[in-house]
């Protein structure tokens, strides 16, 4: 969060004015201003305030009636935001933005949640909209993008949701590359997320993705949304890569490939992940307008080699038609396309793919969400982002953490959820959300954790059995291996007890898997990578042993 003090301060400046769309309040609470008729005058109250600012109101939280910075506690904070979306929602709108402060004595700072515990406090400011809280739709896809590093993946994405051409130097790349570093060496080296979406008119796109509201605005202008999940090209952070594929809930996988480079070592190894993971996936050559007629078809029967040696069947799209692509698309199939993000030739195509290809992953289930990253907000405290897996959660619910290194699961509370920036009551299952959580720190959340319905009975494993192919292995895999586990999230160090006594490159096989360091929440039929130096496979997980 990076709060800009001027927005307090002009909203302070107007003040509170009849016929202004600027609010005052100390606090609210559940129990006070949401009984007794009170919350159909505040709801009422909030309606006045939206349409006086034109669809926009603004309301400063933690000030007196006369704007004075009062400051307070987090939880009373977390709790009147809760009301506020309540009364939002009874009006009509919905909180689109939240900011924070912390308060002491010499005036507001910025500062995290422990900062203004040792103050008097946190002040906040509110921006609400007209128009209901988001209506999560069915057909929202995730897309998981892989390939070598500057073979145009991230900047086709940029492309792609912002309907604009690349200026040949990376420049719409700069749209996902969230880390100052990765910007100066324009190479990424974590996961980025991106999303666009459609409506009766085509593509919605965005105008500026770094931008909270601008991505918000994508999701309530949709009818159908697709988001990216944008892995790392550079070989050392491979294991970047994998989780990127392996720990979201992906409906497809596209894998770029550069028309002047063709296929690389790189190339197969994103390739084999995707497709040992039974994604359906599509290949996607990019900068076709570096080179000529000649070399673009070398690449693409490069392709279609490389694909027919796993075993699969390539269908180019110019040829079939998106049709076919549709229609066809599967674990064996896959569809090649050709494009340029500089003349912009051939994204039509992928936004008539995207807006078309049905929902591919499963949400049937109880709520089950892996831990991907955590963060710490300043008036909410401890948040935690992934995917969910199956299931839905809603504000409120009362959820299980874990395991804890010690295998304790731990009871809290989902205080609130976002979705792209966009507060949501509820979200359902491939959706990427970050999840406020009450009862737990921060720094006691870690990826690979588990959020369970508290009334489940989730298992904690620290051993469990597997079925696995050995796809790359310099000599062979026998007692002792010990490899790191790709499974959902979890990245850990395992130790491999093959059931034969060994394994070699190409083998199936019977393993028995324990972690080294910790227990995770694992289950049967969960598919993993595994790798150790150059040596990697796949596998499922057959049995767990719980603890």
């Amino acid at each position: 969060m990076s709060p800009d003090r001027a927005v307090l301060e002009r909203a302070l400046e107007r003040g509170e004015q009849e016929g202004g769309n600027v609010e005052f309040k100390e606090r609210l609470s559940k129990d006070v201003h949401l009984a007794d008729g009170r919350r159909e005058s505040l709801a009422a109250q909030l309606r006045h305030r939206v349409l006086s600012g034109d669809g926009e109101a603004m309301y400063v939280v933690g000030v007196t009636d006369d704007g004075g910075l009062a400051g307070i506690e987090p939880d009373v904070f977390s709790e009147t935001m809760d009301v506020l979306s309540l009364l939002a929602e009874e009006a009509g709108a919905h909180i689109e933005n939240v900011q924070t402060w912390g308060v002491s004595d010499s005036g507001v700072h910025r500062g995290t949640t422990e900062d203004a515990e040792a103050t008097r406090g946190i002040v906040g400011v509110a921006e609400i909209r007209e128009g209901g809280v988001l209506e999560t739709d069915d057909e929202h896809i995730v897309v998981g993008t892989a390939g070598h590093v500057d073979h145009g993946k991230s900047t086709l994405v940029g492309s792609l949701v912002t309907g604009q051409a690349d200026d040949g130097d990376g420049a719409t790349r700069g749209y996902l590359d969230v880390k100052p570093h990765e910007v100066e060496r324009g190479l990424s080296a974590d996961l980025s997320y991106a999303v666009y979406g459609f409506n009766d008119d085509g593509p919605v796109h965005m105008n500026n993705p770094h931008r909270k509201q601008d991505r918000a605005r994508i999701v309530t202008e949709s009818d159908r949304l697709v988001s990216f999940v944008d892995t790392v090209g550079h070989e050392p952070w491979l294991r970047t890569t994998i989780r990127g594929l392996v720990g979201q809930k992906l409906d497809y996988g596209l894998l770029t490939v550069a028309a002047d480079d063709g296929p690389t070592k790189t190339t197969r190894e994103h390739l084999g992940v995707l497709l040992a993971t039974d994604l359906p996936t599509m290949v996607v050559l990019t900068k076709k307008d570096i080179v000529d007629e000649e070399r673009l078809e070398e690449v693409e029967r490069e392709v279609e080699r490389l694909l027919r040696d796993v075993g699969k069947t390539p269908l180019r799209v110019d040829r079939h038609g998106v049709d076919a692509a549709v229609e066809e698309i599967s674990d064996t199939v896959v569809p090649i396309l050709t494009t340029s993000s500089v003349t912009m030739d051939g994204l039509d195509t992928l936004d008539e793919l995207f807006e078309r290809l049905p929902k591919t992953a499963g949400t049937e289930g109880d709520f089950r969400m892996y831990i991907d990253r955590t963060y710490s907000v300043t008036g909410v405290g401890a948040v935690a982002s992934g995917t969910i897996m199956s299931g839905e959660v809603e504000a409120g619910d009362e959820l299980l953490l874990g395991p804890m290194p010690d295998g304790s699961w731990r009871e809290v509370e989902a205080r609130s959820i976002e979705m792209h920036y966009h507060r949501v009551d509820e979200a359902k299952a491939g959706r990427i959300v970050g999840i406020a959580l009450k009862g737990v720190a921060e720094n006691e959340i870690e990826r690979g954790m588990a959020l369970v319905p508290r009334e489940s009975d989730p298992a904690t494993v620290r051993e469990f059995e597997a079925e696995v192919m050995v796809l790359n292995h310099p000599t062979r895999i026998g007692e002792g291996y010990e490899p790191v586990v790709h499974l959902e999230t979890i990245s850990e160090a395992s130790v491999f007890t093959p059931e034969e006594g060994r394994l070699l490159p190409g083998d199936k096989g019977r393993t028995r898997v324990r972690f080294k360091f910790k227990p995770y929440m694992v289950e049967e039929g969960q598919r993993f990578v595994f790798r150790e130096g150059q040596s990697k496979g796949v596998g499922t997980v057959t049995n767990v042993y719980r603890e």
